[in-house]
């Protein structure tokens, strides 16, 4: 299987798409100096998402999500990349408690990773679900009947008391759910009754972004 283009061919390919230096293209999408780019040439760096929205801001044509990792093609064009769905550019603890209330303005175009039953993506920044589910990764949702919930997986829970990413285990009392960390170290179990919940979302697919 071909090795997926790196964040710097990338990123070169962009720019001499636009017939730039680095050093101008640095400077066009605002960029203080063009020591940031060289930093992702060099492998010390990967393409961040404050670096992929610069980008994509000054050239919309840029697919974001190929330039973040490597998944699809250069050129954003949903007739050939299959399934949009909403992205929410806030972390999923923090969104979904106020999902009725925010705006997408950005959509992700996959072919991959059960797009179609997805209805939006966010992003998880806790430490919580460990090298599973790490800091900046996308995630892709789907609300399900908390009777749907499969032991074992992993859900964005929203109760009365907590919002929360965790995997669901069966929990002993009845009518109770364990929401379990993979960074089990510094995260306790919780337990949330059923009654209490006010929407589960499945975690669908993860783009785990390499910076």
């Amino acid at each position: 299987m071909r090795e997926k283009e790196n964040n710097w061919e990338r990123i070169e390919a962009v720019i001499k798409w636009a017939n730039m230096t680095t050093n101008y293209f640095a400077r066009y999408i605002g960029l203080a100096r063009g020591e940031n780019l060289y930093q992702i040439k060099r492998g010390n760096n990967g393409i961040s998402f404050d670096v992929a929205n610069r980008i994509v801001a000054k050239f919309p044509q840029i697919d974001k999500l190929w330039l973040l990792t490597g998944e699809g093609q250069m050129f954003a064009d949903s007739r050939e990349r299959g399934a949009r769905i909403p992205f929410y550019d806030v972390d999923v603890e923090q969104g979904l408690a106020q999902l009725a209330r925010l705006k997408s303005d950005e959509w992700l175009c996959l072919s991959f990773a059960r797009p179609v039953e997805s209805d939006f993506a966010m992003v998880y920044c806790g430490r919580a679900m460990g090298d599973s589910i790490p800091p900046e990764t996308v995630v892709l949702l789907k609300r399900i009947d908390p009777e749907a919930i499969i032991p074992g997986e992993e859900y964005a829970i929203v109760s009365r008391k907590i919002v929360t990413l965790r995997i669901v285990r069966a929990a002993e009392q009845e009518g109770k759910l364990r929401l379990v960390a993979v960074n089990r170290a510094n995260y306790d179990d919780m337990l949330v009754d059923m009654n209490d919940l006010d929407a589960v979302y499945r975690v669908n697919g993860k783009l785990i972004i390499n910076y």
